[in-house]
């Protein structure tokens, strides 16, 4: 196919691709939502396909042709991995050396050796906020429960007043701040600005993480008063190493990407000159693709290098990173696929009506949105990307800081209560030896926490900006 042939099907999918009222659309868009949420939780079917499905589906019932119906999926999905696709594949690279490395329990050793009685619930909630920053959600926690295991039995602490905090850490970190998959996909389908989305979702997690987590851990602790539990402890990875990064360098190659990012953030809001040669220079090196193959290039020395590995086994490392985000990279395009489908079909324009006549906030909508279809498919991703497919017509008007908050907003929401259809649910529930009414008073409440306070910061930081 030539450029030109290309060029013509993404102009022709940018066009509606059907005529249909608002109300078919209504009834279409929640019609697609249940053939997704119907897949996934009765089915069990992967979301992968649970979305492509439904985004046949939707079009079906909005009325439009099958091919243009596939050819809005099929640009969907194109442009949503080439835009985030390369950024998940290097953190998870750079994650993999982190862990893999030993620099991970570096970090958490070195923060521990400081901390102590009242203080360790503030310290697990500073280590989870760190690693869960290059991390996935499910990587964090395999490599965090080793820690809050031996912390709670070693101090004979409540498992609640050192799990939580660790938990709420790595949550707020997946659900808030990039390169994780979903802000990552929010932020490309809003067009917001990485970096100033990047600093305020800092801004807002700080208190959010500090109330869902030490805070909230102490009635956690109170409600469900358990020990860890014996066979639980696994072997942690650094174990086996000869040696392993110090403290400084690994703290230094997680936070380089963050650095840049926010750095050309700051130039672009205090120089605002494209023609500026600063600014030339940190929208370069501070572009999320720069950033990170920056950080991961550095890791290789930094980790690698520092942990012993050999040149065979630093790729040996890279080369399995990437296998176990195939999926993840699957149902991101698939999001994004479903996205553009809503997009084409007009949906967004009667999401933008809807928010006019009723006087809805935007904020406020992309979260409800975000949370219904979070309780439905129990998948943050999924609420995040469909949400934010849902909601990206209200930017258009929208200053840089308020689409920015918008990202935040429907991150938010993808948190709220998670329960017996989310994965992260039972990972908590078998690791921490709990039964289903003690993790829905403790995990579910705290995710639930977090929701609703980071919405309250980014409703007050709607006002002030």
């Amino acid at each position: 196919m030539t450029s030109l042939s290309v060029e013509m099907l993404a102009a022709d999918a940018a066009e509606p691709i059907t005529s249909a009222g608002n109300a078919q659309l209504g009834i279409a868009v929640l019609a697609g939502i249940a053939v997704i949420v119907l897949l996934i939780t009765k089915l069990k079917m992967h979301a992968f396909l649970a979305l492509t499905i439904g985004s046949l589906a939707l079009g079906s019932f909005a009325g439009a042709a099958p091919g243009d119906t596939i050819l809005s999926f099929t640009a969907g999905l194109g442009s949503t991995v080439s835009g985030v696709g390369v950024l998940i594949a290097l953190g998870a690279i750079l994650g993999k050396l982190l862990a893999d490395s030993g620099g991970a329990d570096q970090v958490v050793d070195t923060i521990l050796a400081k901390a102590s009685g009242r203080a360790m619930p503030w310290a697990m909630v500073l280590i989870a906020s760190i690693i869960g920053l290059p991390l996935f959600f499910e990587v964090g926690i395999v490599l965090m429960i080793p820690v809050v295991l031996l912390v709670a039995k070693r101090g004979n602490y409540s498992l609640m007043r050192i799990g939580i905090p660790a938990l709420a850490g790595l949550s707020v970190m997946h659900g808030l701040i990039p390169p994780h998959p979903g802000p990552l996909v929010a932020i490309d389908a809003l067009d917001a600005n990485l970096g100033v989305t990047l600093a305020l979702g800092v801004l807002v997690a700080i208190p959010t993480v500090i109330i869902a987590g030490p805070v909230f851990s102490r009635y956690a602790a109170r409600w469900v008063d358990i020990k860890p539990p014996e066979n639980m402890i696994p072997q942690r990875p650094s174990e086996d190493l000869e040696r392993r990064p110090s403290f400084g360098a690994t703290l230094a190659t997680i936070l380089l990407p963050v650095v840049l990012m926010l750095l050309n953030a700051l130039v672009e809001i205090v120089v605002d000159n494209p023609e500026n040669g600063l600014q030339k220079v940190t929208m370069v090196i501070g572009s999320p693709l720069i950033a990170l193959l920056a950080a991961v290039l550095v890791g290789m020395f930094t980790l690698g290098r520092a942990a012993g590995f050999t040149k065979d086994r630093i790729a040996g490392t890279v080369e399995k990173s990437l296998a176990p985000i195939a999926g993840i990279l699957l149902i991101v395009g698939a999001g994004g696929g479903f996205k553009q489908t809503l997009i084409d079909a007009g949906v967004g324009q009667m999401i933008l009506e809807f928010s006019e006549n009723w006087s809805i906030p935007a904020l406020l909508l992309g979260w409800l949105i975000a949370v219904a279809i979070r309780l439905a498919t129990g998948s943050a991703t999924v609420a995040t990307i469909s949400a934010a497919g849902l909601v990206a017509p209200l930017t258009a008007d929208m200053s840089t800081s308020h689409a920015a908050l918008l990202v935040l907003a429907v991150g938010a929401g993808s948190l709220f209560f998670s329960h017996v259809n989310d994965a992260g649910f039972w990972l908590v529930k078998e690791y921490f030896g709990m039964n289903v009414g003690q993790t829905i008073k403790t995990w579910s409440v705290m995710e639930t926490i977090i929701s609703v306070v980071a919405m309250a910061f980014i409703l007050l930081l709607s006002l002030l900006l």
